[in-house]
């Protein structure tokens, strides 16, 4: 059975930002914020089901700080009007969960022309941090929360090709977003360091959420429909780990690691490579100044 965690710590007077808030992990995430008196930020693509989740955890937790915000983070011009809405009215951000994500989908681009699977998981996640760093430095201790996966230990940086567009597998450019999760969390450790800000990475188990919706293909198909059910865990299972990482006061001040199970594990060796962390934000930075014109 996966960990479940225990803490009772209560967030009154603390803002969190979860992304991807609608559904799955992002969902049981906020409806475990909420019973904690924390303001909650729902950020969502697709408001409308942001509002239909909000309703139903307000219902069950009589929560009145929960608000729906639409962040699209396959648009970098999303993730710049979500920031700057959010700095101009809000007073502070305790904890920012990095959940949203898309998974082996077909080869697509976002409306910045980045494939798919890097720009929402990571360019959209990275510029959404960026953006709002003063924020979380103004509110210290705060924290930064990267929902990565175990399929990092597959992945590698194509410095080469980091868009795919040489080539494209699905798994491969998902792999490497994860990867890119971890790398971008460690590099945030370097460069916060005495700031009283942390990030962390995490693998949140196999969870029966909709991120899967993609994988219909062969095996794939038969995995995650069938045969492969019974090793699935649920979005509340799923969303142990992130409550851990971003509520735990024995982690006040450990920042740059990985977790899994609600414990501390080891990242793999691709992932501890403070040399790719440090090109690849340079590389991304370049990117997304480049992008925005």
């Amino acid at each position: 059975m996966p960990s479940m965690y225990g803490g009772k710590e209560t967030i009154a007077g603390k803002t969190v930002v979860v992304t991807g808030a609608n559904t799955g992990i992002g969902k049981e995430t906020v409806r475990d914020l909420a019973m904690r008196g924390g303001r909650i930020i729902m950020a969502c693509r697709n408001t409308e089901k942001g509002e239909q989740a909000k309703k139903e955890i307000v219902d069950e937790t009589r929560s009145e700080q929960i608000v729906v915000k639409e962040l699209d983070l396959g648009s970098l011009e999303s993730v710049q009007k979500f920031a700057k809405e959010f700095n101009e009215t809000e007073s502070r951000l305790d904890i920012l969960i990095n959940n949203a994500g898309v998974m082996a989908c077909p080869k697509a681009l976002t409306k910045d022309g980045l494939e798919m699977q890097i720009g929402t998981n990571h360019f959209g996640h990275f510029l959404l941090t960026n953006l709002l760093l003063d924020k979380l430095k103004a509110s210290v201790p705060s924290r930064i929360v990267i929902v990565s996966s175990l399929a990092h230990t597959y992945g590698k940086i194509n410095f080469e090709d980091l868009n795919s567009e040489k080539s494209y597998g699905e798994f491969v450019a998902y792999n490497q977003s994860k990867l890119a999760n971890v790398l971008h969390a460690l590099e945030l450790t370097t460069r916060l360091k005495g700031t009283g800000v942390t990030a962390n990475s995490l693998h949140p188990g196999v969870v029966d959420t909709e991120l899967a919706r993609h994988a219909n293909q062969g095996f794939l198909k038969l995995f995650f429909s069938g045969i492969g059910k019974p090793f699935f865990i649920t979005p509340l299972q799923g969303a142990q780990t992130t409550l851990r990482v971003a509520l735990d006061r024995h982690l006040d001040n450990v920042s740059g690691k990985y977790f899994a199970d609600c414990k501390e594990k080891e990242a793999s060796s691709r992932a501890q490579s403070v040399v790719d962390a440090k090109r690849l934000w340079d590389m991304t930075e370049e990117i997304i100044q480049e992008k925005l014109g």
